[in-house]
Formats: structure tokens, C-alpha cells, sequence
């Protein structure tokens, strides 16, 4: 199991690393879009409360490798400054069979997404926009 908070580009192609027994590997990448809530995007910046975040991670990826019968999970979720088309975050799952890997990957995303302090802050021509919520374009602040 691996989960990282990182401030460099993340190595996706560690990322997808399998064992003779797998036969499935399912690899998320969240990728930084030019665009949201009808405005143009010119990049984002990550932030997190790192002392939950980490242990948050860990508990996210022990709980997928619980449910479903799966060799390895790994999550890593970039902070800092990141331009268009940068991968933001990053769940790869190897299973023997595919639906478990699917469905591993697709539960820890979305629970990173719902439960973990990390937050977006888009920036446009026009101004700044720390996010609520992931892909929601309503502000918590402005700057």
C-alpha cells in the first residue's frame, strides 16, 4: 500500500507496478482541466492539512484492500501549483480480476474526494476561487 501527498509531478508509471497474480490493474488520474462552471481555467493550487490528510489516505486504501480482494492500492495527490493537463491525484488498484479492481479504485476516489482535507483554489483571468466542494464552482473565498 502506498499513499503520498507530493509537491513534484507524480509518477504515474510507478503508479503501475503489478505482481504475477494480478490480472487487472485500474489506474484513476485526475488531470487538471482548462475549464469549470462555464469559466476558463489557467491553473490550480492544492493545499492540504497533511497531519489528517496522510492518515485519512491510509485509512482509505486499508478499507478498499478489505472490501475487495485486492494485491495493492496506492493513492498519491499532488499540493502546490499545477497547470493544465498536470495529473492532480492518482488511485491505481491491482486485483486478480478486474470488477474488484474497478470497483476498489472507484471507492477510494470518490471517498478521497468526500473526506479528505485537501483543497482546490482555481485561478482564471479574473480572479481566484478557493473551491467548496470537487467540481463544484460555488467559492468558499475569494482572493
Amino acid at each position: 500500500m502506498t499513499v503520498r501527498l507530493v509537491r513534484e509531478p507524480i509518477d504515474l508509471v510507478a503508479l503501475q507496478a503489478v505482481t504475477p497474480a494480478d490480472g487487472a490493474l485500474c489506474l484513476f488520474v485526475g488531470v487538471v482541466r482548462d475549464h469549470n462552471g462555464g469559466r476558463r481555467v489557467l491553473r490550480l493550487e492544492y493545499e492540504a492539512y497533511e497531519e489528517m490528510a496522510l492518515p485519512l489516505m491510509e485509512k482509505i486504501a486499508a478499507e478498499a484492500g478489505e472490501r475487495w480482494r485486492v494485491t495493492d492500492v496506492r493513492i498519491v495527490h499532488r499540493l502546490g501549483r499545477l497547470e493544465i493537463g498536470e495529473a492532480s491525484v492518482a488511485v491505481a488498484v491491482a486485483s486478480p480480476h478486474r470488477r474488484e479492481a474497478f470497483e476498489a479504485c472507484r471507492h477510494a476516489i470518490d471517498t478521497l474526494k468526500a473526506t479528505v482535507p485537501i483543497w482546490k483554489k482555481e485561478f482564471y483571468a479574473d480572479g481566484a476561487v478557493w473551491l467548496e466542494e470537487p467540481g463544484s464552482a460555488s467559492p468558499i473565498t475569494l482572493s
